[in-house]
């Protein structure tokens, strides 16, 4: 079964230096219908104002993943890690006992374009930590593991039973995923067009797939989605 969220009916807030879509309830956005998917609570596609972004922020007991799409993302939080990411990085923050963390537009003159991603962990109170990554120069054709619990096969380890994959597939490029048995799926387009068994997603559609052994996705045009594999 396949439900979709469509890019236009995604909650919305313009605050003038940020330009946000909320997959679901999140802020002043709030729809009893799209709390969450399994344990995924938010994904929020976000467009930031040249350096403008995030003051300094606390967080605790959350999995908050953040995907840079296009632009440089300037990170610091209370651990002392500091960071600038670019298009196709990806980090990485365990908040557990709690954090503080700041994201800015380290450009003077661009738009930073960004997917931050909310994972609620299977267990509280374990101890912050921060990791990060780049896909930027990842092959096509083919999905990249970028997170998982206990950082399989050298992806970002996290603190819940779900696999994050990126996918990137030129115009023609098909795959195909399993899913377990009572597993869930959730494809995030972030660019391009897709067909996921037979339905047809655009950039910031979303689909939510239950009771399915199996996943087609192909390209109708370049294309970058992520999927969640989900308990």
């Amino acid at each position: 079964m396949i439900t979709l969220r469509k890019s236009n009916e995604r909650g919305h807030a313009e605050h003038g230096w940020l330009d946000s879509y909320h997959t679901f309830s999140f802020a002043g956005y709030h729809d009893p219908k799209q709390m969450q998917f399994r344990s995924l609570r938010v994904i929020n596609e976000d467009w930031v104002a040249p350096e403008m972004g995030f003051s300094m922020h606390p967080h605790r007991d959350m999995e908050i993943i953040t995907y840079v799409v296009d632009g440089a993302l300037r990170h610091r939080d209370s651990m002392g890690n500091t960071a600038v990411m670019r298009a196709g990085g990806v980090q990485r923050i365990s908040a557990g006992t709690g954090i503080e963390h700041s994201e800015v537009n380290d450009s003077p003159t661009e738009k930073v374009h960004l997917l931050q991603i909310w994972i609620t962990p299977d267990r509280k109170g374990v101890k912050p930590s921060y990791a990060e990554t780049s896909f930027a120069e990842a092959a096509t054709g083919r999905l990249h593991l970028v997170a998982s619990k206990g950082g399989r096969d050298a992806s970002i380890p996290i603190h819940q039973d779900a696999d994050l994959y990126l996918g990137k597939l030129a115009k023609g490029d098909s795959l195909t995923q399993p899913v377990a048995a009572n597993r869930h799926a959730w494809v995030q387009v972030v660019g391009g067009e897709v067909e996921v068994n037979g339905v047809r997603l655009q950039a910031g559609d979303a689909a939510a797939i239950t009771e399915t052994e199996r996943l087609a996705i192909s390209a109708r045009e370049r294309s970058d989605f992520l999927l969640f594999d989900l308990n």
